[in-house]
C-alpha cells in the first residue's frame, strides 16, 4: 500500500493551473525529489499532502486512508513539515519548539522530555540547547531544530519544502547527508522540493519532475537519465554534470 497516493489532483490559482491532473504514489521508505522550474506546481503538490492547500478535484490518501475524510489539524500532525524559512518560534526556546506538536497531542511532561532529548541527540545538537533561543543558533543549527520539532510526533512521512536553500554550501551539503541518514535510520518516507538538480541526485531514490502542473518524468536519477527523450528533462538531468565539468576546467586553469 503506497504512504502516499494522489490521483487526479487540479489545482487552479484563477486562470493558471498549478496542478493538471496529477497523479503519483509513494511507496513507505521511499525519498522522493520534486524538480522543475519555478511555477512547475513542486510546492502546491507538496502541501496538497498534508492539506495545506486543498485541490480542486481528485483525492489524497495517507496510508490508504481518505485524507479530506479526517480533520485537516489530525492529517498533519501525522505528517511532519519542514520550511526553508524554518519557522521557529522565536519567543520559545529550542526545547519549546521541538515540544509544540507533542503538548498539542496531550503528551506528560516525562515523555516529551525525553523525545527533546532524543531528537537533539538525532539531529547532531547538543542537550544544552534546549534551553537557548532560536536566535542564538546558526542557520544550520536552526535548520536541525526545524527537522527536530518536524520529527517531534513520531510522524512516518516527512514533507520539505527547500529545506537547506538557505544554507551555506558547507553546510547544505552535511545536513542534507545527515537528513538522508535520518530517513533511513527512521524508515521515513520523504517528499523534498528542491532547485538543486545535484541534492535531488545526490539524496533521493526517485526524481519527479513538473512542468506546467504535470509529471513529465519519474525515476530513479540513473534510469531517468538514460531514458528520457524529453530535451528539457534531459538537460535538467545533465546539469550537476555540466556544472562539475565546469568547475574541473576552471580549477584545471587555476593550477
Amino acid at each position: 500500500m503506497p504512504a502516499i497516493e494522489l490521483s487526479k489532483i487540479e489545482k487552479r490559482f484563477g486562470a493558471h493551473a498549478a496542478l493538471a491532473g496529477v497523479d503519483l504514489a509513494i511507496q513507505p521508505g521511499e525519498f522522493v525529489a520534486l524538480v522543475g522550474p519555478s511555477g512547475s506546481g513542486k510546492t502546491t503538490l507538496l502541501k496538497t499532502i498534508n492539506g495545506l492547500s486543498e485541490p480542486d478535484s481528485g483525492s489524497v490518501r495517507i496510508g490508504g486512508e481518505d485524507a479530506g475524510a479526517q480533520p485537516v489539524h489530525q492529517l498533519r500532525r501525522r505528517i511532519g513539515y519542514v520550511f526553508q524559512e524554518i519557522g521557529l518560534f522565536p519567543h520559545l526556546t529550542v526545547g519549546e519548539n521541538i515540544a509544540v506538536t507533542p503538548r498539542l497531542l496531550g503528551w506528560e511532561r516525562p515523555r516529551i522530555a525525553g523525545r527533546v532529548n532524543d531528537l537533539l541527540e538525532l539531529v547532531d545538537l547538543p542537550h544544552e540547547v534546549a534551553g537557548r533561543m532560536p536566535a542564538a543558533l546558526s542557520g544550520g543549527q536552526r535548520q536541525r531544530v526545524g527537522v527536530a520539532r518536524a520529527l517531534a510526533a513520531e510522524p512516518k512521512i516527512m514533507l520539505m519544502d527547500e529545506p537547506f536553500g538557505a544554507l551555506d554550501p558547507l553546510t547544505r551539503d552535511a545536513l542534507g547527508g545527515d537528513y538522508r541518514a535520518l530517513h533511513d535510520k527512521l524508515n521515513l518516507t520523504t517528499v523534498m522540493v528542491t532547485h538543486d538538480m545535484a541534492e535531488a541526485v545526490l539524496l533521493a531514490d526517485r526524481i519527479v519532475v513538473l512542468t506546467g502542473g504535470r509529471i513529465v518524468a519519474d525515476g530513479a536519477p540513473a534510469e531517468l537519465l538514460a531514458s528520457t527523450t524529453d530535451p528539457e528533462v534531459r538537460a535538467l538531468l545533465e546539469a550537476p554534470r555540466r556544472q562539475a565539468e565546469r568547475l574541473r576546467e576552471r580549477l584545471g586553469a587555476a593550477t
